[in-house]
């Protein structure tokens, strides 16, 4: 079974990321979109869909207000990929020329993103990363973006000291391509979801699967991504990290190195599920979900390579459930942790009610903002007590900045300052007598 629904392959060939000469410059130009991708544009062009609907099809970009709308996709794929450095900065500078804001992590394992642009300029991005047949077939989910956020995205420009204003999606000038030892961490080199990994279950099929009594299931996010919203009946790891996840099962589960007895060490209603007797042939059963499908997979790996036999997850994670189970059918509960500025995502992959706390930069809810620990940009009730006065101090002192100029750090965004005419002449004296 595969896993999330993917990007057709047959894409645009590109230089092979392997060269070091790969330049934005040497780009075919008929692959990189032209300024009209930005704007409304005469002629029809067949665009790529990267939505679940419409995946598959290619669709006509007509002289219509879709040239300017924004899309939000979050994509990875596990590869064999030593040289994935090489990669950063033409991918870099492709996202900046097409305008396309967000985070990529590049490791050895993979890629993992999520980015946002218009519709040309996002498929054109990920058409580009899929050039290496390495990282072809990515895994993605594509969530919407409203019509408000629309607005004040294309508000402004990336010469505005506004950027993209605090509630659009991601700064609309600023994307970060990051190099990283893994694209999820877990701190277990030994783990590859290449070599093996549990079976997907579609969003479809997941309610039933979870209906079983003689089932457990496991979210594999971070507490304060679970607090906004998790699956009925799912067991909390109560972990602040990914890496601690191994930990949890090390402690959560006897586990023999004979792999001859596998019991339960906790002491909820889950645990007469997850017991493995010596001569007995029942193993545990093991669902496991979380935002959009990355950790599962190498979660499963884990706990395939630990003795567990049968390991099921989520096929597209939390947000593919949302998008495609009916809200009267769902076994859901709350709102689902994004790591942008949505903060939270409901059925239909509609923008959420919690907002973040630039303190700790976690999720928080109306209730929490009620709270006397609550200050914006400061503080909240979940990180108030370990802030000292001093770095509470420095956090009033950025959000006067932004206040008073729009960004942290003032009009120079902390750049240092112009060099002086004076200086410039006597450079160009210098310079004038050398030649």
């Amino acid at each position: 079974m595969k896993a999330t629904s993917e990007i057709p392959t047959k894409s645009p060939s590109f230089p092979f990321f392997s060269n070091p000469k790969i330049t934005i410059a040497n780009f075919p130009q008929n692959l990189v979109p032209s300024s009209k991708c930005l704007s409304v544009a005469t002629n029809s062009v067949p665009i790529l869909k990267a939505n679940n609907a419409l995946r598959n099809e290619e669709v006509e970009c007509s002289g219509s207000s879709s040239d300017s709308q924004l899309v939000v996709v979050s994509f990875y794929k596990f590869a064999d990929f030593p040289d994935h450095a090489d990669l950063r900065k033409p991918l870099k500078e492709l996202c900046e020329q097409l305008l396309v804001s967000g985070g990529i992590i590049l490791a050895s394992e993979g890629i993992n993103g999520s980015i946002c642009g218009t519709r040309d300029s996002v498929d054109s991005v990920l058409a580009f990363i899929q050039s290496d047949e390495r990282l072809q077939g990515l895994k993605l989910v594509e969530s919407p973006v409203s019509p408000e956020e629309e607005a004040l995205h294309h508000g402004h420009t990336s010469s505005s000291p506004l950027a993209a204003g605090e509630d659009a999606p991601f700064r609309w000038d600023h994307v970060r391509v990051k190099l990283k030892k893994e694209i999820v961490t877990l701190g277990m080199p030994s783990v590859s979801p290449i070599v093996k990994v549990g079976k997907y279950i579609k969003p479809k099929d997941w309610n039933a699967l979870i209906s079983d009594p003689d089932v457990v299931v496991i979210d594999v996010r971070n507490d304060y991504e679970i607090r906004v919203g998790k699956f009925k009946g799912a067991v909390d790891p109560c972990t602040t990290a990914f890496r601690h996840f191994p930990s949890w099962v090390e402690d959560r589960f006897k586990l023999a190195d004979s792999g001859d007895k596998l019991e339960s060490s906790g002491s909820t209603g889950e645990s007469d599920k997850l017991t493995k007797e010596k001569g007995s042939k029942k193993v545990p059963r093991v669902a496991m979900y979380c935002t959009g499908g990355i950790r599962c997979e190498k979660a499963s790996s884990f706990l395939l390579s630990r003795g567990f036999e049968e390991v099921y997850h989520l096929e597209g994670g939390i947000l593919r459930y949302l998008e495609e189970v009916p809200k009267t059918q769902s076994l859901w509960e709350g709102e689902c942790f994004v790591f942008d500025k949505r903060v939270s995502v409901e059925h239909g992959l509609v923008q959420g009610t919690f907002k973040l706390c630039y303190g700790c930069k976690k999720p928080v809810s109306d209730a929490d903002i009620e709270s006397p620990e609550w200050e914006y940009a400061v503080s909240c009730p979940y990180c108030f007590a370990s802030k000292s006065e001093e770095e509470k101090e420095r956090a009033r002192a950025r959000q006067r900045q932004f206040e008073k100029w729009g960004i942290i750090g003032g009009p120079d965004k902390g750049r240092r300052p112009a060099k002086t005419a004076e200086v410039n002449v006597h450079s160009a004296t210098q310079m004038s007598k050398s030649l």
